[in-house]
């Protein structure tokens, strides 16, 4: 995530360093041997390295002085009870404080639980911040394999702004983006840190729900190939997410799904829908296996 936003932004004209602690991952992508597989996404690095826009060092101090806006895109793998764990996200915080510029917009792109804004706040005014800074929150909404195409032509660029300033700067950054006419949403920043959760438990919760409707025709004897076209051609429904199968997977939905009820057991809710899409899921895991060993495939 943090690779194609820095090379997406480069492509438009933007002067770009992307930071990293590793070294041996900048000393790979500086000789354009990009660690991960996105389509498009070499080229783009390469024509921005050759052309100076983009840059890589693991000087993150260096990166961060001249740097109109900081994005934060590092990793919140969950914890065993079902949290976001932030330790590096408060670690860059606390790493990048003493460096910033005056008046510059620390954006989270990281997938964050609501209420990280201010955690991030306490760690760069731990880390040493000497200047006025704002805070921003700007979820990714990226697929694996289409991550260019939905950074390039996004449905929509969601943004939680605390003040003018970074409305402004987020604005003008993200105005190549959104000349076809879709929107840039701003909004407060726990309204957006909650929005990036909310579509994908919504998307994780249609990926349940048809599953088990598909075990529901397999009981009854209907075809859930009929009855998926049959709501899908619904317009307040739409066909996406309701393919059955095996359930939802990947490095998103399980861990935001859980983070989300965390989340919400933390200000006193039971989230029980999606207490309830979890168990649904954890269940579909199984059935394929059990269709296997019926059909005695294995």
């Amino acid at each position: 995530m943090g690779l194609v936003t820095g090379a997406c932004l480069a492509e438009t004209g933007n002067d770009v360093v992307c930071a990293d602690i590793d070294a041996g991952k900048i000393e790979r992508l500086q000789r354009n041997d990009v660690p991960i597989y996105e389509p498009g996404l070499d080229e783009m690095i390469r024509r921005n390295q050759a052309e100076g826009r983009l840059t890589f060092t693991n000087d993150v101090g260096a990166s961060v002085e001249r740097a109109r806006v900081v994005f934060i895109a590092v990793g919140t793998p969950a914890n065993e009870d079902g949290s976001a764990d932030l330790q590096h996200v408060l670690s860059v915080s606390k790493t990048v404080a003493p460096h910033l510029r005056p008046d510059a917009v620390v954006v989270t792109k990281s997938t964050v639980p609501v209420g990280t804004a201010e955690k991030v706040r306490a760690a760069l005014q731990e880390g040493g911040v000497k200047v006025p800074f704002s805070i921003c929150s700007n979820p990714e909404f990226l697929k694996q394999g289409a991550a260019i195409d939905d950074f390039m032509k996004p449905d929509r660029i969601v943004v939680g702004v605390e003040n003018d300033i970074a409305r402004d700067v987020m604005a003008e950054l993200y105005a190549p983006f959104v000349r076809t006419g879709n929107p840039v949403l701003f909004m407060d920043v726990p309204s957006a840190e909650v929005t990036k959760y909310a579509a994908n438990a919504m998307l994780a919760t249609r990926i349940s729900f048809m599953n088990a409707v598909a075990l529901f025709c397999e009981r009854v004897g209907a075809d859930v190939n009929h009855v998926r076209k049959g709501i899908g051609t619904d317009r307040r429904i739409g066909p996406a997410f309701l393919f059955p199968g095996p359930g939802y997977g990947g490095s998103c939905f399980p861990k935001d799904v859980k983070a989300l009820i965390k989340s919400g057991s933390e200000a006193g809710l039971n989230f029980d829908l999606l207490e309830a899409v979890e168990r649904t899921n954890e269940r579909q895991k199984l059935v394929l296996l059990d269709k296997l060993k019926a059909d005695g495939v294995i």
